[in-house]
């Protein structure tokens, strides 16, 4: 697209990010802790009441005994938390439901993720907002690599980065704290893995803002096209429908 050939990378502090929207420049890159507190804490309190209910209905060791049981649902949650997070992600993903801006959240980061792509020349396939499997599909671009497979070119990491953070950058425009940048972040990694010209620790902090810079920049300048994107994602609309979405604003 005409704007992945305007892209040129430079330096770009935290305090910029406030220019272009992002309400908490600092939370960018920190994963958000929220649903899984929300998700213990719940477990905690709802665990503690039947446990305590228990003692006070049940008569003798039934009472004790249902209260112990119950009280370890808390202890081996913890454990499974601690020694192998992936298992409690699904029922996180879906306790986030409880939330009243999930949806909203969801929506608003997949259409930037396609909006984005479109601006930068990188073909949508498909998308899903289905729980636990939130995301955007991209074809293969120009050059016939694929998105994280084989050697990427300067110009190539540049337009796949602003792509990957697009989501991130839609989220921190409107909200404190990001909930979806975990998924992000591991694409981006990978595309910078993926690059030719090396980039050590500081260069790949750097490239994130400025990714996040790019990016906030282009859904301000096409916040018409982001919001038709969203509406349309909302009704399931296909992949077609939301490129003339785009194309007709």
């Amino acid at each position: 697209g005409a704007a992945a050939e305007n892209l040129t990378r430079r330096n770009v502090f935290q305090g910029e990010l406030k220019q272009v929207g992002i309400k908490q420049p600092g939370m960018i890159a920190v994963p958000s802790v929220r649903n899984d507190a929300a998700f213990l804490a719940t477990v905690v309190v709802s665990t503690s009441v039947v446990a305590v209910a228990a003692l006070a209905i049940l008569p003798g060791e039934w009472g004790f005994y249902t209260s112990y049981l119950v009280g370890g649902i808390t202890i081996a949650v913890m454990g499974i938390g601690s020694t192998a997070p992936g298992l409690l992600q699904v029922i996180i993903d879906k306790f986030s439901q409880v939330f009243p801006d999930y949806k909203e959240r969801v929506i608003r980061h997949e259409a930037a993720h396609f909006l984005v792509g479109y601006l930068m020349g990188v073909p949508v396939t498909g998308y899903d907002l289905g729980i636990g499997k939130e995301h955007t599909e991209f074809a293969e671009v120009k050059t016939q690599k694929r998105l994280i497979e084989g050697r990427l070119e300067d110009n190539e990491i540049n337009a796949l980065s602003v792509v990957a953070v697009a989501g991130i950058s839609a989220e921190g425009q409107v909200y404190e704290e990001v909930m979806g940048q975990t998924a992000d972040l591991v694409d981006l990694q990978r595309i910078l893995l993926r690059a030719v010209n090396k980039l050590n620790d500081n260069s790949q902090q750097n490239m994130t803002r400025w990714a996040v810079f790019v990016a906030s920049s282009l859904l301000r300048q096409y916040k018409k096209e982001h919001e038709a994107v969203m509406e349309g994602m909302s009704r399931g609309a296909p992949v077609i429908e939301l490129v003339k979405a785009i194309e007709s604003v």
